[in-house]
């Protein structure tokens, strides 16, 4: 069994043509997307259509339940700007999809944890001072904890999970893989839950990645492409977005 996982595109439709054709040139048995697909000022539109045409299982990320969910007049920028520019067939696709799921009994798929999606899995913000935080690293008793006790979670072999946009593989206490292929289509961010903190991969590429079982054993490969990131960090800049700007062409979050 040989699985790619991508997560975290936000309408990044170029980096997303970018992973697909690495994909091809490696070769899965599936593709399976873990979610946050189109929110953002770049081509939501178009990028559903893409996934759509692929047919990859995707599942849904908590910007897709904000969109699906929250009226539009009360969404935040880049949840807005995707909600307008779909049209029907993209929203009945996006409402199909759920935040977690049990793809095989070795498999199972969440968007952040199993039992939220909008929760850290295998980092921590940690509090520094000053009001902000850093990110770190989970603890073990940390990753137990979020994981919890769910049947399909305790079964798999194999946990993949998105949202934090930082490539990760750990092991939980029953030595199952913990898989995070980081973010296709945003590089960096910056959030303020629990308290301000910044999520930086530190260079514009997309990145993903390939799982593959042989015999007892998975594998793991986490992924970086280069693609033509000047575009979509032009086509922020049209749509008056700087802080995506910065952050496609850098993989940083600008300083203020």
């Amino acid at each position: 069994m040989r699985l790619a996982l991508v997560s975290d595109i936000h309408g990044n439709l170029a980096a997303l043509e970018a992973v697909r054709a690495d994909i091809r040139r490696r070769g899965a048995d599936a593709v399976l997307n873990l979610g946050d697909s189109l929110s953002g000022p770049l081509l939501p539109r178009e990028t559903a259509q893409c996934l759509m045409t692929e047919g990859w299982f995707s599942l849904a990320g908590n910007h897709e339940r904000q969109m699906m969910q929250t009226p539009l007049e009360q969404q935040g920028a880049s949840d807005a700007h995707a909600s307008a520019q779909l049209g029907e067939a993209e929203r009945a696709w996006m409402a199909a999809q759920r935040p977690w799921h049990a793809w095989s009994d070795e498999v199972f798929l969440c968007h952040a944890t199993p039992r939220s999606d909008a929760a850290y899995l295998m980092e921590t913000v940690q509090a520094v001072g000053g009001g902000a935080g850093v990110v770190r690293i989970a603890t073990q008793d940390e990753l137990s904890e979020r994981l919890g006790t769910q049947r399909d979670v305790m079964q798999a072999s194999l946990i993949a999970c998105g949202h934090t946009h930082v490539p990760r593989v750990m092991r939980s206490a029953s030595g199952a893989w913990v898989v995070n292929p980081g973010s296709v289509g945003r590089p960096a961010y910056d959030d303020t839950h629990p308290l301000y903190h910044r999520v930086e991969m530190g260079s514009p590429d997309a990145r993903y990645a390939i799982v593959e079982r042989c015999g007892a054993v998975w594998t793991v490969s986490l992924l970086s492409v280069p693609y033509h990131h000047a575009a979509m960090a032009e086509l922020a800049r049209q749509r008056g977005r700087a802080e995506w700007v910065h952050a496609l062409q850098t993989g940083f979050m600008p300083r203020t």
